[in-house]
């Protein structure tokens, strides 16, 4: 089901105002409401850039001192190891201390998956869409280097970046492996702990990729939602008895978020764990109404976290 309303005044203004799609505007003000789609679409326009602070190879106040003696201004966030970028004398990424794997430029929101995931030292962990390897590395850091990471990817073009990255950012406990992550339960391999940062429209994103203000619609929708309900069921097959896989994407849409997590809950014999960060996931979409436990899941959003959109959910295998 792929919900849409009719067009208002409110919507043909914004969507004419900003270029986007009608079709986004209009259920964004049915899902939000006029005030905060409006205040989203206004934010969404001027996103803060983030980096996320790599303490396998430096302790964050140093690199925080050393990108102040080139000019730049970090400042801690409420989010561990994530700093915001107020000044930037040239690009972030064109220093030598990224170059060296002291920092990967990762939105604030995107930080939050790991941290949700918690890894220690002596997990199993898999990713199931690790490029380019942003959560991959993150994962890495906050199991000290240790345990082991089954970096899965599927699109063999995207490997390259996430060697890449993995090599740059010093991690040591991750094994690269191309295969369709929605048929790695058919392995029989059991892991302790899942990430699936699932491909998906990227609603979240457009002030990072304005194209998708008008080359996402429902189809896009329709295609992500199947896809990401795949990945996800493989994911809670794969896990062990009191296994945790945090599913996230940086869409806004319901359908890729709130209604997969409730079709799941109907499916399995899981539950959702909360999550420190963010705003409750809605229990309501249109007329229909989801199980109250989806509101464990959360929300991030450019007007009231001043990062990309996103969508976090973290599930445990009964």
């Amino acid at each position: 089901m792929i919900f849409d309303f009719p067009s208002s005044n409110f919507s043909r203004k914004i969507s004419a105002e900003f270029g986007y799609d009608e079709f986004i505007i209009r259920r964004w003000e049915r899902f939000f409401g006029r005030d905060e789609t409006e205040k989203l679409v206004k934010a969404m326009e001027n996103v803060p850039r983030y980096i996320r602070i790599n303490t396998i190879k430096i302790e964050e106040e140093r690199l925080a001192r050393k990108l102040e003696k080139r000019g730049f201004e970090v400042e801690k966030t409420e989010v561990p190891f994530c700093y915001e970028v107020k000044r930037e004398p040239y690009s972030i990424g064109a220093t030598p201390e990224y170059l060296m794997g002291h920092y990967y430029i990762m939105d604030k929101s995107s930080c939050i998956p790991p941290l949700a995931l918690n890894p220690n030292a002596r997990d199993l962990v898999a990713d199931f869409a690790a490029s380019p390897g942003g959560k991959t590395t993150m994962i890495a850091q906050l199991m000290g280097n240790s345990g082991r990471i089954i970096a899965i990817e599927g699109n063999r073009e995207r490997i390259p970046p996430l060697l890449d990255n993995i090599h740059r950012m010093g991690a040591l406990n991750a094994a690269v492996v191309h295969m369709n992550s929605a048929e790695f339960h058919r392995t029989g391999i059991r892991v302790d702990k899942i990430l699936l940062d699932a491909p998906c429209t990227g609603e979240g994103i457009i002030h990072k990729d304005p194209s998708r203000k008008t080359s996402r619609g429902r189809d896009d929708i329709e295609f992500c939602s199947a896809l990401q309900t795949k990945m996800l069921e493989s994911a809670i097959k794969s896990l062990r008895r009191g296994g945790e896989v945090v599913y996230s994407t940086c869409s806004l849409t319901p359908e890729e978020n709130e209604l997969i997590i409730h079709k799941m809950l109907h499916e399995f014999n899981i539950h959702l764990e909360e999550i420190d960060y963010g705003r409750p996931a809605m229990t309501r979409v249109g007329e229909l109404k989801l199980d109250s436990e989806v509101s464990r899941a959360r929300r991030f959003f450019p007007h009231t976290h001043r990062c990309s959109g996103f969508f976090v959910a973290k599930i445990v295998r009964d």
